[in-house]
């Protein structure tokens, strides 16, 4: 039997998928946020944002990871930063300044969440409107 030695597959991030308790409202936010256009098809049930260059198809092998949500009956809004239910994932968004990003996230719906452990003004913690935790992040 001939020893055919084989590159290693490397897995590529490909979805990253948020539970909540309406996946068409929290879709809509973060599209609002991010300006990503949500793909056909989503519904309350579940929900799609394409990334700009598109999400990893066979047709787009060099796609990004897209964002998706999905319902859950019996969702729990994190408790962050303690309690019995934990913040679960969090994002963090890369913005030139995040003073000036604050008013477009607000309006969107989002909430500055009472714990801020940024004590260089680096970043600032936010919750989305199912209470995931999510942080601006000063950037370029």
């Amino acid at each position: 039997m001939e020893n055919l030695e084989q590159e290693p597959i490397t897995p590529r991030l490909d979805l990253i998928i948020l539970d909540c308790p309406d996946a068409m409202e929290l879709a809509t936010f973060y599209s609002g946020l991010m300006r990503w256009p949500l793909e056909d098809g989503s519904d309350g049930d579940w929900a799609t944002l394409a990334p700009p260059r598109g999400g990893i198809t066979p047709e787009n092998p060099d796609g990004e990871a897209a964002l998706a949500f999905q319902r859950i009956d019996d969702y729990q809004r994190p408790t962050w930063p303690g309690g019995s239910h934990p913040q679960q994932i969090h994002l963090d968004l890369s913005v030139p300044d995040i003073d000036a990003a604050e008013p477009q996230v607000l309006a969107l719906g989002a909430t500055v969440h009472e714990h801020q452990p940024s004590t260089s003004g680096s970043f600032r913690v936010y919750t989305d409107p199912a209470g995931h935790p999510f942080c601006l992040i000063r950037g370029a």
